[in-house]
């Protein structure tokens, strides 16, 4: 069975799936990372030129390769959820964690990134707290429907929100 991450970016996927990974001995492979191997694009220009409609066309094939594998922890891009077919594809073999996170941390983790390098492409071209507000309030009914389980990672460092997600993990997917 596969653990799958998903929630809005810079909510932890990556990290907490990384030490996931690490706890549980299995390999890590994020949606997004696996979009910009098959397009030879990173996501900041493959949006800009291709549009959002090719993007999630080519992450809904992405979602049904990996889903199809085992014994692995999935990150996910935080828009994977709207689409059911994604959602289907994952919860065939997956365990499902919303990681939740309230929109002003958001912001300083993305502020945090863009100090780092890392681009994230607007989704809306809003003022960042209010562009996550309106996306957010959007996917939340996604997210719900979607988890298995809901953590938020507001105030946990990598290693509580690892260990909390160890302790509710069901035992067919600890194996």
């Amino acid at each position: 069975m596969n653990i799958v991450l998903i929630g809005y970016r810079c909510s932890g996927k990556s990290v907490i799936g990384e030490a996931l990974a690490s706890e549980l001995c299995r390999k890590r492979l994020d949606t997004d990372r696996l979009i910009e191997d098959f397009t030879s694009q990173p996501i900041e220009d493959l949006i800009p030129l291709h549009g959002w409609s090719y993007f999630r066309k080519v992450e809904r094939n992405i979602v049904k390769k990996v889903s199809a594998m085992d014994r692995l922890i999935i990150s996910t891009g935080g828009g994977a959820v709207m689409d059911q077919r994604n959602i289907d594809q994952l919860k065939r073999n997956g365990w499902l964690i919303w990681l939740d996170c309230c929109p002003d941390i958001l912001v300083k983790r993305m502020e945090s990134d863009r100090e780092s390098g890392k681009v994230r492409p607007p989704l809306m071209g809003k003022d960042p707290i209010l562009e996550i507000k309106e996306v957010l309030k959007f996917r939340r009914p996604f997210y719900e429907r979607a988890a298995n389980y809901i953590l938020d990672t507001s105030s946990l460092s990598i290693k509580e929100a690892t260990t909390l997600i160890l302790k509710a993990l069901p035992e067919r997917a600890k194996g």
